[in-house]
């Protein structure tokens, strides 16, 4: 299999602009590495925006410009996006941070040169913020000057948080009971150990049944593939039930927790690697869709029609901008579906 990204001579030219090369050939290919494997935060972003379903483009801005004297005065962001809830302008300019600490700051100047930039080109300046594995999505104008530079609390941008409003982002809570149950049917045994008071038996054994259970911990044979796909994106408590001829094997959701859909979609898609290896987001990014779950907002909707899905938020912003436009009332539909604005994180990592 050639390992060679399509887009090599890109990821060479920006991992030359970079700058502080001084030649050295080793320098550049880690460089070069390192772009590819998508570890610069906005092809994590772009990803995670693309896949929520209201992002009509997103890409990044080349931080080169000239003439050299504008940088005194400009700083470009580092992506442009247009969504389709957005009314009564043009795109959008994002800078993107990523920070554990709960404050959030920026320098005078250079946060001064990135409005400047989205003054000159018209355009509202949102700064993406990842905070562990969760991300916010906020106007510049939350930051407020501290001591010397301007900050935002980790609670107050999440009160303000744009990524479910514009980028289509919800949280939702599997109810507890629900979940997949496998009778594993015992065919022959391989292997007794005795000892220490106790007796281990190896048996070679064949998936006889799945099961699923809704919310309710009432037993069906079938559910939608979207809806048994987003098991895996849930922490499911496992148990064992023991016969002489068979095992069922049941993991069931214990209710707690909340989990966001963008943060959903990162253990999708560490589903399916290999044990230890990591996210490769800018070969995500280059495939262009997630096939395991493509339409995340149906998806949720299927489930909670099935009784597997307890809850599902729709987080608004404290402030709610002018260029976003509101969603519709939500309606009840068999569960309780809230409207909330959230100030915590769905899970921590």
């Amino acid at each position: 299999m050639n390992d060679t990204p399509d887009d090599l001579a890109r990821l060479i030219h920006e991992a030359l602009e970079i700058g502080d090369w001084d030649g050295d050939p080793a320098v550049l290919a880690n460089r070069v590495r390192r772009l590819d494997l998508g570890l610069p935060v906005e092809d994590e972003f772009m990803v995670l925006c693309a896949w929520l379903g209201k992002c009509q483009l997103i890409h990044k801005l080349d931080q080169a410009a000239l003439p050299v004297m504008s940088k005194e005065l400009y700083q470009v962001p580092d992506l442009m996006a247009a969504f389709s809830t957005q009314v009564g302008g043009g795109p959008v300019l994002i800078e993107v941070k990523s920070k554990s600490d709960r404050v959030l700051s920026f320098k005078p100047s250079y946060l001064e040169k990135l409005r400047n930039y989205a003054s000159l080109v018209g355009a509202h300046l949102l700064i993406a913020w990842k905070f562990h594995s969760v991300w916010i999505l906020f106007e510049a104008k939350h930051l407020k000057k501290a001591v010397s530079n301007f900050n935002i609390s980790f609670d107050l941008a999440m009160k303000e948080n744009l990524l479910g409003v514009l980028a289509g982002d919800q949280a939702y809570k599997i109810g507890a009971g629900a979940g997949i149950h496998l009778k594993m049917q015992k065919e022959k045994l391989i292997e007794t150990v005795e000892g220490d008071n106790q007796r281990t038996e190896t048996w070679q054994m064949r998936v006889a049944e799945v099961m699923f259970s809704d919310r309710t911990g009432q037993m069906m044979k079938s559910l939608s593939p979207d809806t048994q796909t987003l098991f895996t994106t849930w922490d499911l408590h496992t148990n064992e039930e023991h016969a002489e001829d068979h095992i069922w094997i049941r993991h069931v959701s214990t209710g707690d927790g909340l989990q966001f859909g963008h943060t959903a979609l990162v253990r999708l898609l560490e589903w399916h690697l290999p044990d230890g290896a990591k996210l490769h987001w800018r070969r995500q990014f280059r495939a262009g869709r997630i096939a395991s779950l493509e339409d995340f907002r149906g998806a949720l909707a299927r489930a909670l029609d099935e009784g597997v899905i307890h809850l599902i938020l729709d987080q608004m912003p404290h402030t709610m901008p002018d260029f976003v436009e509101p969603p519709a009332s939500l309606k009840q539909r068999g569960a309780k579906i809230e409207q909330s604005a959230i100030s915590s994180p769905a899970q921590n990592d």
